[in-house]
């Protein structure tokens, strides 16, 4: 049996909901000691924020929100699941979340200045309507930042590290949850991984402009590597992350 767009959506907001409680405790999740690191990224695309305002899609428990908040945008978060909005708004009382999907917004049109994403792309059902709708809500000269990687395909060098790596330790059985992660992954548009180069083409041919791709992330890996442990750290510098920053035309 052929299972619809509709119940994969619905797989995917289930999955991220039942991980809402434990997901700030998770190594690389919450912003805390690479606050600056993650500031110094989003101003080098961003500029000054200027209270502009700015939709953070898929927001989950906040962090991203949290973070864009402190650099002066009038931040509106935006999630489907419900436990992730429970936690971000318990941080965060005086930021409007909303419950929506990201690839249909509901919002109106030419509303936001920037709109910044972290770790959504490579979950998304239909990128290109996406990406569509993401422009369509941006106002004329707004600036549109996605963070994200490929965390599916892996160079010869990051599978012999990861060998490596493991040699020696106990290999703790396949949970339920990367199971069902795995399920997932394997029925998104980019299950062969979101290389950063597809999807630029992907943003240009939904019309963006100045298209830039960053994959020097290493300040950031820098702050994260004493919550991440060496050996998490290492594997996670040798992976194709990335941030995508593109403009929609003034004249549009």
């Amino acid at each position: 049996m052929t299972t619809s767009n509709r119940d994969l959506r619905d797989d995917i907001r289930d999955y991220w909901s039942e991980r809402a409680t434990t997901f700030d405790d998770e190594p690389g999740h919450r912003i805390d000691a690479d606050m600056a690191a993650w500031q110094a990224l989003f101003r080098r695309h961003l500029g000054d924020a200027d209270g502009r305002a700015l939709l953070d899609l898929a927001s989950g428990t906040g962090e991203i929100a949290r973070l864009c908040q402190s650099l002066g945008f009038a931040v509106t978060g935006l999630d489907w699941s419900v436990p992730m909005l429970d936690r971000a708004r318990s941080k965060m009382p005086d930021v409007t979340f909303l419950q929506a999907d990201a690839e249909r917004t509901t919002l109106l049109s030419a509303s936001m200045d920037v709109i910044v994403t972290r770790h959504l792309v490579w979950t998304l059902v239909d990128p290109k309507a996406a990406f569509a709708e993401w422009f369509r809500v941006l106002k004329p000269g707004g600036t549109l930042l996605i963070v994200d990687g490929d965390f599916v395909s892996q160079s010869l060098l990051s599978r012999i590290a990861k060998r490596l790596l493991r040699s020696g330790t106990n290999r703790a059985a396949i949970s339920p949850q990367v199971v069902r992660h795995n399920e997932i992954l394997a029925r998104v548009h980019f299950s062969a991984g979101a290389r950063a180069g597809l999807v630029a083409a992907m943003l240009n041919a939904a019309g963006f402009d100045r298209v830039r791709i960053n994959t020097d992330l290493a300040q950031i890996h820098r702050a994260q590597s004493a919550q991440l442990g060496w050996r998490k750290s290492v594997l996670r510098r040798l992976e194709h992350r990335y941030a995508i920053s593109a403009i929609k035309p003034q004249d549009i």
